[in-house]
Order: structure tokens, then sequence, then C-alpha cells
């Protein structure tokens, strides 16, 4: 059974200031050269997290700067690699929010889900009053713009902007576009489902919601049908 990747090789928790200034030989054997996360805490609260490449340098800092006097006790927790560390240091700043920490920790690449969730939640509210008091004038003219034969495409009522799709096949990695009124470009031709694309691609009948996968988070590809559940 393989290993999970591991992130942190050795930490040390919980050390007074005061150890630090007088046993400075003994943590730099522990820590010079070496990456990672650390934490300062002040009367057991956490106050500032900080990342470095050299966490006996940024410590020593830490003794003498506009922190000097903010804190009592820290962490350090010494990583492999530095990959993900300015992630890990987001994260934490995000979730603690310490006074310290003039900035706020930022993502690289994450997606801001607010957007999508508050729109699904006025999607529950509106289905919530239809059941109640039946549709709106506003919810009846929509309604029969989606009868009409130009709107009405499997993928129209689940999206509100254009998104990749791709899929394997025998080796090969092949491409598409949703546009915006849910029609699918693949190649130079326009198809109106995700089967029909799908059967483009291989030459025979095909379930377009599983075949293709779109990008639901950066670098998370997930098959299609994701947006039905």
């Amino acid at each position: 059974m393989s290993k999970a990747p591991q992130l942190v090789s050795q930490h040390l928790e919980n050390i007074s200031r005061d150890a630090l200034e007088k046993y400075q030989q003994i943590v730099r054997r522990f820590v010079q050269r070496r990456q990672g996360v650390y934490a300062l805490y002040r009367r057991g609260k956490l106050y500032y997290v900080g990342l470095a490449s050299d966490l006996r340098w940024r410590l020593n800092q830490h003794l003498k700067d506009r922190l000097g006097q903010s804190w009592d006790k820290f962490n350090v927790y010494l990583t492999i690699g530095d990959t993900h560390i300015r992630e890990l240091e987001s994260l934490l700043l995000r979730v603690s929010k310490p006074p310290g920490n003039r900035q706020r920790g930022r993502f690289s690449r994450s997606e801001n889900l607010l957007r999508r969730f508050t729109k699904e939640i006025k999607t529950l509210q509106r289905s919530e009053l239809f059941s109640i008091i039946g549709p709106t004038l506003n919810q009846k003219s929509d309604l029969k713009d989606r009868e009409s034969p130009g709107v009405k495409l499997p993928l129209a009522k689940y999206l509100d902007k254009p998104i990749k799709l791709r899929a394997a096949l025998k080796g090969k990695t092949f491409t598409a576009r949703v546009r915006r009124d849910g029609s699918i470009r693949f190649g130079e031709k326009i198809y109106r489902s995700p089967s029909a694309a799908g059967t483009a691609v291989c030459k025979r009948s095909c379930n377009g919601w599983w075949f293709w996968k779109y990008e639901r988070a950066p670098g998370d590809w997930v098959r299609l049908s994701e947006l039905r559940k």
C-alpha cells in the first residue's frame, strides 16, 4: 500500500521566545536553511503566521522587528519542498486571521464559489416561490422563451458562461467548447447536446454527459453529468 505524499517532515511546538534567544545554536541546527511555516503566539493565542526558506534567519528577525515584543512562544513546521508552502500559508491566514499579519492570504488559482453559491440559492428560492404561488409574470415569460426551438438546449439551464470540455479516447485528448446558449463547438461544427458532440468524436452512439469532462475548479476535471446533480 503506497504512502500518501508527505508535506511536513518535522515540527517544534510551544517553544518560548526566551529559549530562542538563549539556545540559538540548538535551534539553528534544527531549522537553518530549512523551509517551512511558523506561527508566533501571544499569551496562548495565535498572533502571526509566516513562511520562510530559511527559518533560523526569519525567527531571529522577529526578535527585533516590528513584532519583536508582541509574541512569547512559537511553533515551527519544516516542510518537504516548497511546492505548496505558499498555499499553506494563505490557508492558515484565511482561517485564523492572526492580528499580527497585515495581509490576507491569497490563493493562486482557487475559484471563489460565492457567485455560483448565490445563484443557486436564488434558483432554489424561485423554485420554492413557484411551488407556493405559481409563476410570476417574469417567470411566465421565461418559460415561454425556453419552449422556443432556438433556446431549448440541454446545457443552457446549467451554465451562464462559456466553458471548455475535454475527453480522452484511444490515447488521444479531444477538446470542445460550450457556448453561452448551451450549444457545443467541436471542430468546425456546432452541436446541440453533449451526446451529439460525443458521437461526432466516437463515430458511434455516445453518452456525452459521461464522455465529456469540464473543469469544476482549477485542475479538477469531472464528468459533465456532475452538473445535473
